[in-house]
């Protein structure tokens, strides 16, 4: 390599790999074993006290693994990434280091279905609370801050309703509350938006979504853009305060810009023990490496499938921030301007009983709980993923009755504005 830094094609393809040094395989091989043996007794003493960076049990790292989160954490601009199970996975380890029992985290109300349950019920059995403010007022955030708040969480394209996030606004409450600032950048991906460079402290990912692409392999990704500073005012103490398990290392005083990502590791795979296999990483590392081609791809699909329902008489609205007239065109082109993403919503005049007919027509589109595929796939989340929620809370997240949401996939595009056609006629 020259001087230059390198750009985003080649990172996606290079980033954290070499050949192997046994073998000279060029593609990263896929380390499918449990564990690995140590040298000597005083290495394997170093690896168990965080003395010495190495490779233990897969639970807790594996090279090809080490690959993934490297290539990832290049391609966000973090100093360093975790990779686990899943996206759900992802958000349980990163609360994990920085709540307790009655502590509070701040989200935003247009959240991925799953999300909204896991942060409602699931993590009330941790005792954690949550809050909810209105990703589209900068100011309802800064209202719902308390004593309590440990995070807030924002997606940067929020699922299902593909709105756009004004990270900076709300990276500027998050800094002012002493508290850091997480962003689901699921689906933008770093090739649309790489909230970093807006604020953001932590940024996770489902992996299983566009990152991999090809709806394969599960995977989630939590990248420690080492700016915060977890020791001031003792807020966090699983990273500021001594670790007995390490013999009293402060997390944070150890290994400073890159001292969050360590914690997730050391404190939280390593206990709740949510791994990534190491075939699911080769798989989403093989996807990495088409990710700005596939990405641009979607984009341009999806704009041309909106255009095309904008003007159909069954829908009533499209919900595509890359459309000239739509509330978040102002923000996608600051944020996102090589494109609005492939996930958006549409609203059909028939109600809740024509979303439900349209995914039963589709031919060409799957009817199934995913985005970010290569295919492109199709969904009525009032009647599945959001089915959780009373109906004003469907709607203040982006899923009424009559919304389907679409993830427009890298198929011709002619060919999906004719299935469309065909069932909304039908």
């Amino acid at each position: 390599m020259t001087d230059r830094l390198p750009g985003f094609s080649t990172l996606a393809v290079h980033a954290g790999a070499q050949p192997d040094p046994t073998t000279g395989a060029r593609a990263t091989p896929i380390y499918q074993t449990t564990s690995f043996v140590f040298n000597d007794a005083d290495h394997a003493a170093s690896l168990f006290g965080l003395q010495a960076f190495g490779n233990i049990y897969t639970r807790i790292g594996n090279p090809t693994n080490a690959v993934l989160e490297e290539r990832v954490a290049a391609l966000e601009g973090g100093t360093a990434a975790l990779a686990v199970a899943s996206g759900h996975a992802a958000q349980v380890v990163v609360l994990q280091q920085l709540m307790r029992p009655g502590d509070e985290v701040l989200a935003a109300r247009k959240l991925y279905g799953g999300s909204i349950n896991q942060f409602t019920h699931a993590f009330k059995a941790f005792g954690w609370n949550v809050a909810w403010a209105d990703p589209d007022d900068a100011a309802s955030f800064e209202r719902a801050v308390t004593p309590h708040t440990k995070a807030i969480f924002i997606e940067s394209i929020a699922n299902p309703a593909g709105s756009i996030t004004d990270i900076e606004a709300i990276a500027a409450v998050a800094r002012k509350a002493g508290v850091p600032l997480i962003v689901d950048n699921t689906l933008a991906s770093p090739y649309l938006i790489k909230p970093i460079d807006h604020g953001a402290d932590i940024v996770v990912h489902s992996a299983t979504k566009f990152l991999g692409g090809h709806g394969n392999s599960l995977g989630g990704i939590i990248v420690d853009a080492g700016t915060f500073d977890w020791a001031k005012d003792n807020k966090y103490p699983m990273l500021s305060e001594p670790r007995p398990e390490y013999h009293g290392i402060r997390i944070q005083e150890t290994f400073g810009n890159f001292a969050f990502a360590i914690a997730c590791r050391v404190l939280g795979l390593r206990d709740l023990g949510p791994a990534i296999s190491p075939f699911n990483a080769f798989m989403i590392l093989t996807g990495i490496e088409t990710l700005p081609l596939r990405m641009q791809k979607h984009c341009d699909n999806a704009k041309a499938v909106a255009e095309f329902l904008s003007s159909h008489p069954a829908v009533s609205a499209v919900n595509y921030a890359g459309l000239p007239g739509d509330r978040y065109n102002n923000l996608q082109r600051k944020y996102s301007p090589k494109g609005a993403g492939a996930v958006f919503t549409f609203s059909l005049k028939g109600g809740y009983d024509a979303g439900v007919n349209l995914v039963s027509n589709l031919k060409l589109f799957s009817h199934l709980a995913n985005v970010g595929d290569t295919r492109s796939l199709v969904i009525h989340p009032a009647s599945t993923t959001h089915s959780q929620l009373d109906d004003e809370a469907k709607v203040r997240s982006g899923a009424a009755p009559d919304v389907v949401r679409v993830s427009i996939g890298i198929e011709d595009k002619e060919d999906l504005i004719a299935d469309l056609d065909q069932a909304l006629r039908a």
